[in-house]
């Protein structure tokens, strides 16, 4: 799987070699995560996280574009007023951008996330946090709608649906709504 995100990786930059400077942007984003866990038949509830991280847009025609991402982004759930589980991940969005007219977009395309960070915070007890034994590596689809307020501001929405499961016992996959906003150099 690493070795797909590599060429993943390298096949974007060779994008950006190819291209003419005035066609790439570069920018930051930041915004809201609600998240959740699906599948499995526990009782859960949503947790609310973030995101931040840097992204770029890539013009490969008038309508078409490709945006890669960099995103640190808090995602997990809250299981049955009990416990919180927090997973930070180290995110890569390689999404694909058309637009529908001038400033409006939709977006749609793989996640490739690395857990740089895992625990479970209990609610209301002395028991201190421990590891959650989450997947190292998760992968998701994303589907989304970007709106460009300026030349220089934008804002997006997303969804994101795991594909790979976050644990296999039970069997779930993480679940995220995102809010965005963002800046281009």
């Amino acid at each position: 799987m690493k070795k797909l995100l590599f060429a993943i990786a390298f096949t974007a930059i060779g994008f950006t070699q190819h291209t003419n400077a005035q066609d790439v942007t570069f920018g930051a984003k930041a915004g809201l995560n609600v998240s959740n866990f699906s599948g499995g038949d526990a009782d859960r509830n949503s947790l609310i996280g973030f995101h931040v991280g840097a992204v770029s847009e890539i013009s490969l025609s008038e309508r078409f574009s490709l945006q890669p991402e960099l995103l640190y982004s808090r995602q997990g759930s809250e299981a049955q007023d009990v416990v919180k589980i927090k997973l930070d991940y180290l995110a890569i969005p390689i999404m694909a951008k058309y637009y529908l007219a001038d400033d409006f977009s939709i977006e749609v395309g793989p996640q490739f996330s690395f857990l740089v960070n895992d625990k479970g915070e209990y609610i209301d007890s002395d028991l201190p946090d421990e590891d959650t034994d989450a997947e190292s590596f998760d992968i998701s689809a994303n589907v989304g709608l970007g709106y460009n307020i300026s030349s220089d501001i934008f804002v997006q929405a997303r969804y994101n649906f795991g594909i790979s499961t976050v644990a296999e016992n039970p069997d779930i996959k993480n679940s995220v709504f995102q809010l965005s906003l963002g800046y281009k150099f």
